[in-house]
């Protein structure tokens, strides 16, 4: 989720794209440059780490009035400078930035290679200058070469241009990514996200996918693909620069839950066609894959949740006995280890020391195990110390305690299990395609909860006063119940706890009493019939009932004091379901933490990345 800001007018360029890029820094900070045009010429400069630097590298820029800027979130390629936008031609004419995933990258990369262009980055976006040249070397302008190079992108993408031929000129696209233009008194603007325009309007131009938008100064026009002119929506933006970057909403936390469609999308992109899974960051052979026997799945706090699903996966679909630990106890109980075992290490940020250090004793010289990272942060410690890493593609997540990254881990390793399943000859070719169907209709779905959200909000709030709560689940439920439990903790500073809804009978039903909140999720499954049983034991007892349950489920309604409720899963897809029913337990922790005042981007006591042990 990278971050684009043009600009182009009579006044120096620089100082808006270096505005424009520090209020979409949010959006990445991996690495940024800009992109000048002065005269017959593109001046670049690029920077890896945060804006900062960059910012103490352009001294010397020449007083253009118009450019590109980006800050990186890199997906393909390390943060390094090397790999930094905005990227050039063979020429060195033209210059582009980029944000979304060329799927097609590597036979577009071939392509050209071929005819004769040297590509310097291991980025999928670099493809994207060399197109445009090749168009424009057989006689196209910029903005009908760049149509023409992003009518044969798979993938998404937005994209900004300049060429010093056209040097007042701007031309930008997106398909899927978010691009915004603007124009005002002479100038012309082009970005990611709102705030990077507000500091010189409030008049915005939202383009939809497979739009293409030429700005000069003072000027805006946009086209199709094929050509076609059409009218942009035109949006008046109101409030803050703060309030934009939330975009609309009042916090991060509700905007970051709200992209958790997205976030599956775009950790599904690029990786699933048919019943083909193409996992390119692995490393790991089919062979390697094969000689495993044992896999065990190490994490913290949520990563350490969505592991649990994990588990339920791999051991339904590749039959491969697995083990889950929470990272800090791993090394210390001495696990039976051996170059047949798969380490499976989950971190949002690739940082967790707890998480690390157990990766590190899975491949010491004494226990020899490959080790896998799943984690959201490119080029992180762990991606780089790993035999192997599958990135999430969520984008940088603000609030600290996880929502978009929990569910982007869950699709991550789901995409391990199939291919486990794959390689071992379990799964037929037609079984794989059917999963990753029904994993393709994951976003709609979590829609389908987030078009709940008030009525699920509704039912949080009459608990705010409510001592406490415990969560139950059963099979892939109870991982749900389990970050259900520790969301509201972590927001709300309620005492919540989970258990396996078979396990209350065993001692902690001692504690239900008339005031106590049992949440259970209850949506269909196999041990559906069970948990309603369980459902019934504890109201029995005095308790008040919420129930996650799918939408229609009379019976599970009929067992509740209110309900939760979510779209199904397709058939045969049940353990998928935890990335559905998840989404309305996060709604419910955050309405109940609102409604006690709490600070849901910054709870007390937590950080975002824990790098002490």
């Amino acid at each position: 989720m990278c971050g684009i800001v043009g600009v182009t007018g009579s006044d120096p360029a620089l100082p808006f794209l270096l505005d424009g890029l520090s209020r979409l820094e949010y959006r990445g900070y991996d690495s940024s440059g800009v992109a000048l045009v002065d005269s017959d010429r593109v001046w670049v400069r690029r920077r890896a780490g945060k804006l900062a630097e960059l910012t103490g590298a352009v001294g010397d820029a020449p007083r253009a009035t118009a450019g590109i800027g980006h800050t990186r979130w890199a997906t393909h390629g390390g943060p390094t400078e090397h790999n930094a936008h905005p990227h050039t031609d063979c020429t060195g004419a033209l210059a582009l930035v980029h944000n979304g995933i060329i799927e097609n990258h590597l036979e577009l990369g071939d392509e050209l290679v071929s005819a004769g262009h040297e590509l310097r980055s291991e980025t999928d976006s670099e493809v994207l200058a060399h197109l445009i040249e090749a168009g424009m070397a057989g006689g196209a302008g910029l903005a009908d070469a760049t149509r023409a190079a992003l009518a044969r992108v798979e993938g998404s993408f937005a994209v900004a241009v300049v060429h010093a031929a056209n040097p007042e000129v701007i031309v930008a696209g997106r398909r899927s990514s978010p691009l915004v233009a603007g124009r005002a008194d002479g100038s012309g603007f082009v970005a990611s996200d709102i705030p990077a325009l507000l500091a010189a309007t409030r008049e915005v131009y939202v383009l939809d996918d497979d739009q293409i938008v030429e700005v000069g100064p003072g000027t805006l026009r946009v086209t199709t693909l094929d050509g076609t002119e059409v009218s942009p929506v035109r949006r008046r933006v109101e409030g803050d620069v703060e309030t934009a970057e939330k975009g609309g909403y009042p916090d991060f936390m509700l905007k970051e839950i709200h992209e958790q469609p997205r976030a599956v999308r775009e950790t599904l992109r690029g990786r699933t066609k048919g019943d083909r899974l193409t996992l390119g960051e692995l490393e790991l052979s089919d062979q390697e894959l094969r000689d495993v026997d044992k896999v065990f799945i190490v994490g913290c706090g949520t990563s350490f949740h969505a592991g649990m699903v994990a588990r339920h996966a791999i051991e339904h679909w590749a039959r491969l006995p697995t083990e889950i630990e929470v990272a800090s106890e791993f090394r210390y109980r001495d696990p039976v280890l051996d170059a047949q075992s798969l380490v499976v290490g989950v971190s949002q940020s690739g940082e967790s020391l707890d998480t690390m250090e157990a990766c590190r004793f899975a491949r010491s010289a004494t226990n020899k195990a490959k080790v896998l990272v799943v984690c959201n942060v490119v080029d992180s410690s762990m991606a780089r110390e790993a035999d192997a890493v599958l990135y999430t593609r969520a984008g940088p997540e603000r609030g600290v305690a996880a929502t978009k990254t929990h569910v982007a881990q869950i699709v991550a390793m789901e995409l391990l299990a199939l291919r486990l399943a794959h390689v071992r000859g379990l799964l037929y070719p037609e079984e794989v395609a059917r999963q990753v169907e029904a994993l393709h209709s994951l976003p709609t779905l979590i829609d389908g909860v987030l078009a709940r959200s008030e009525e699920i909000c509704d039912a949080a709030t009459s608990y705010v006063d409510t001592r406490d709560f415990f969560f139950l689940g059963r099979g892939v439920g109870y991982p749900v119940a389990l970050e259900g439990a520790l969301k509201l903790k972590e927001i709300s500073y309620a005492r919540a706890e989970a258990y396996p809804a078979g396990e209350m009978k065993h001692g902690p039903i001692a504690l239900i009493e008339p005031g106590t909140v049992v949440v259970a999720v209850a949506t269909r499954g196999r041990l559906h019939a069970k948990i309603m049983n369980n459902i019934d034991e504890v109201k029995a007892r005095g308790a008040t009932v919420v129930v996650v349950a799918n939408e229609g489920d009379d019976a599970a309604a009929n067992h509740a004091d209110r309900v939760l409720w979510v779209p199904a899963v397709p058939r045969g897809a049940e353990l998928f379901s935890p990335l559905v029913d998840v989404v309305a337990l996060q709604l419910f922790a955050y309405a109940i933490a609102k409604a006690r005042g709490c600070d849901v981007d910054q709870p007390r006591n937590l950080a975002k990345t824990v790098t002490v042990e």
